[in-house]
C-alpha cells in the first residue's frame, strides 16, 4: 500500500517521526493514504475534508507496523494500540482528529 509522504517502512514522515508514529491516514476527500496532515498539505489534493461520522465504519487508517487496515471506528477506540498486532500508536495524535474526523 502506497503511503504518500512517509519516509519509512512504519508511515513516520519528515513531520512526525517518533517511535510509536506509525499511522497513516486515508483522506476523505482524495481516497489517499497519507503519513500526517502536512505531507497532505503537500503532496495531496487541494480539497481537504474530514470524514462524516456516518462512514465511520469504513477502513481509513493503516497501522505501519503490520500494515493492518483499521476503521475509524476501531482506530477511535483501540487505546493507542493496534488491534491486529499490538504496536503502540502516539496519544498525541487525539490532538489532530479534528483534522480528519467529524466530531
Amino acid at each position: 500500500m502506497r503511503v504518500i509522504g512517509a519516509i519509512d517502512a512504519e508511515t513516520r514522515c519528515k513531520h512526525y517521526h517518533a517511535q510509536n508514529d506509525r499511522i497513516a491516514i486515508k483522506f476523505y476527500c482524495c481516497g489517499e493514504y497519507f503519513s500526517c496532515i502536512d505531507c497532505h498539505e503537500a503532496y495531496g489534493c487541494s480539497d481537504r475534508k474530514v470524514w462524516p461520522r456516518k462512514y465511520f465504519d469504513q477502513r481509513a487508517i493503516l497501522c505501519g507496523s503490520c500494515h493492518h487496515e483499521l476503521t475509524i471506528n476501531a482506530y477511535l477506540s483501540s487505546s493507542y494500540r493496534c488491534p491486529n498486532c499490538d504496536a503502540d500508536f502516539n496519544p498525541g495524535c487525539a490532538w489532530h482528529y479534528h483534522l480528519y474526523f467529524e466530531r
